[in-house]
């Protein structure tokens, strides 16, 4: 085998273990990427023409490319996502766990010589802004082009990653190999105690851009536990006064509840001078700082996000972010190398090429782009990037923030009434399915902190990690809950949602900042109908306000009652301070 591309890195532990892997896997070349815009022009030409991309309208879409991926590969696969620790108690119930060294033999039986004819990449990347405390290196082992290109998006690639290392060997140690995308070969398997990944018989991103769920959500959550630190599935923003004081905001949602738009909000007329910036869209990683406050970076330089839904109303922000250099994977497209998804600004041509390659017309009944379709697109196109985004401190969190999809029971927004009580709230975030999901519209999907396909260790001690991090802050963040789709008896939202959701954030920071009145209730803190600014939402009243924030005592004895579902399943390693949140609801209902 030969090396092509960059030279190979001067740090021993890299290149042994590259070689390790490559005699394995056996690979005819090995490329060594270093993340210069020369590499990304090369690999580009090669990706497109061996058909693994394909260049949109360079008019309408500059530097962008069009992938299209396997029918059977077009999601996250959590039922092959396994946590391989010693103890099969570590990874907790609500992960899939398999011994791993049982693991590792079956998985090094797959990768056997399963490179001979392709390129071995190798992609050193760094998570986090450099010189950060915070920020951690991965190497991924890639036979995928796609994957070394979406991975120069969404990660500092090459250089940056080798100079944080210097000469040391904590570097995470990812394998992926796409084989034939065999969905009976497929596994995610992460190996916390041996800082390493090996994904197999895939090729979509969230499955194999191993920097995003795999290291900076499931191993980074196991190595916060243990190292006194967080990394939550969250959003960071920055609320920016009209006289310039920024006031930082983390938020969870699990998905379909709009995070990405609020991390990319606009503020509506009403509140001229207001700006948000975007520090992150996904992932937060959290530690206490010198000065007894919680501080943050996003350890991303790009954003993963679903398409379909997206367009100039719901997310102007996201709109300019992928509209150049980006990697959009099963959208539709047109002959003339435009996209389409649904939910866009236009209406869809009268004929388009569907996601899977198939000829597709107006009234079809099929969907001409893939539900889950995504953008992968640079962070710095993002017009209201915050400039803190490389700051290798982060920013320091003054509110935390849970929401989920509930159509009834839960009020717009309540503050809990401390951290304990705030981590009972995360703790309890609930989700309403789909019918195209589950069969069963309504449903609740329990949701912890919108973590539990991504954390990586038993969720009880996960509760345990969140409360014992009080300890270790002098000023801890407010923690709040959202639901911005609930709906009247008609099955309307009675929230307009979107850039509106700034009046719920203003008063959330008026919290922080000791300025804006609630009334306690047994829920938390709840804004009255005249603590919000409602001037220039047009036929919204206090009332419609009041509405949307009700709640009873009955709904909530229910909502009690399926909690305990998961609690159940947890109960061996839920802390006692759950258990006793959970009983002072009840007392107070």
């Amino acid at each position: 085998m030969s090396a092509i591309g960059e030279n190979p890195p001067t740090n021993k532990s890299i290149t042994t273990w590259v070689q390790e892997v490559a005699d394995l896997t056996q690979p005819d070349n090995i490329f060594w990427c270093d993340g210069s815009p020369e590499e990304k022009a090369n690999l580009t030409e090669l990706a497109v023409e061996t058909g693994v991309l394909r260049p949109l309208n360079q008019d309408k879409w500059p530097g962008c490319y069009y992938h299209r991926s396997n029918p059977n590969d077009v999601a996250r696969v959590e039922n092959l996502t396994f946590i391989c620790t010693e103890q099969e108690e570590d990874a907790g119930p609500t992960n899939n766990w398999m011994d791993p060294v049982a693991m590792r033999a079956k998985l090094e039986g797959i990768l056997k010589g399963c490179m001979k004819g392709r390129t071995m990449y190798v992609v050193p990347y760094l998570m986090g802004p450099p010189g950060s405390p915070m920020s951690r290196v991965g190497v991924e082992i890639t036979d995928s082009v796609y994957v070394v290109l979406s991975m120069r998006i969404m990660a500092r690639m090459g250089r940056p990653a080798l100079e944080h290392l210097g000469d040391g060997d904590n570097f995470n140690r990812g394998i992926h190999s796409m084989l034939d995308i065999n969905p009976e070969r497929r596994y995610i398997a992460h190996f916390p105690q041996e800082n390493a990944i090996i994904s197999v018989g895939s090729n979509y991103g969230g499955n194999v851009l191993l920097g995003k769920k795999c290291l900076a959500l499931r191993l980074a959550s196991f190595w916060g536990r243990k190292e006194g630190w967080m990394a939550e599935h969250m959003l960071i923003l920055g609320l920016e006064s009209p006289e310039g004081k920024k006031t930082y905001v983390a938020a969870a949602f699990p998905s379909a509840c709009g995070k990405t738009n609020f991390a990319m909000l606009i503020p509506p007329e009403r509140f001229k001078g207001w700006k948000v910036w975007t520090v992150g869209d996904d992932i937060a990683w959290m530690s206490p700082g010198t000065d007894g406050r919680l501080w943050a970076i996003n350890p991303e330089a790009g954003y993963f996000g679903v398409v379909p839904g997206t367009n100039n109303h719901s997310n102007p922000n996201a709109m300019k972010s992928l509209a150049r250099d980006t990697v959009f994977t099963n959208v539709a497209i047109t002959d003339d190398g435009d996209v389409w998804w649904e939910g866009k600004d236009n209406p869809p041509p009268a004929k388009l090429t569907d996601w899977q390659g198939k000829p597709w017309k107006l009234g079809s009944g099929t969907k001409a782009a893939h539900p889950n379709s995504r953008f992968t697109a640079p962070m710095e196109n993002n017009p209201m990037l915050a400039p803190e985004v490389n700051d290798p401190q982060g920013v320091p969190i003054s509110a935390i923030i849970f929401g989920g999809r509930r159509s009834t029971t839960i009020p717009l927004v309540y503050q809990s009434f401390n951290w304990l009580h705030g981590v009972y709230v995360g703790a309890t975030v609930g989700s309403e399915t789909t019918a195209a999901a589950t069969g069963a519209v309504g449903q609740i999907r329990r949701d912890p902190m919108a973590m539990l396909p991504f954390c990586g260790y038993n969720m009880g001690d996960y509760f345990v990690h969140w409360i014992r991090m009080r300890k270790l802050l002098k000023t801890p963040p407010r923690i709040f809950h959202v639901n911005w789709f609930r709906k009247d008896d008609e099955g309307n939202f009675l929230w307009p949602g979107f850039g509106e959701n700034m009046r719920v954030l203003k008063w959330i920071v008026d919290r922080c900042e000791g300025r804006g009145h609630a009334n306690e209730t047994s829920l938390g803190w709840v804004p009255g109908p005249g603590d919000f600014d409602l001037e220039g939402l047009p036929g919204f009243t206090e009332e419609k306000l009041a509405q949307a924030q009700h709640f009873s005592d009955d709904e909530w004895r229910r909502e009690v009652l399926q909690h305990d579902e998961l609690f159940f399943k947890l109960y061996g390693h839920l802390p006692k301070e759950i258990i006793f949140q959970r009983e002072l609801l009840v007392a107070r209902l």
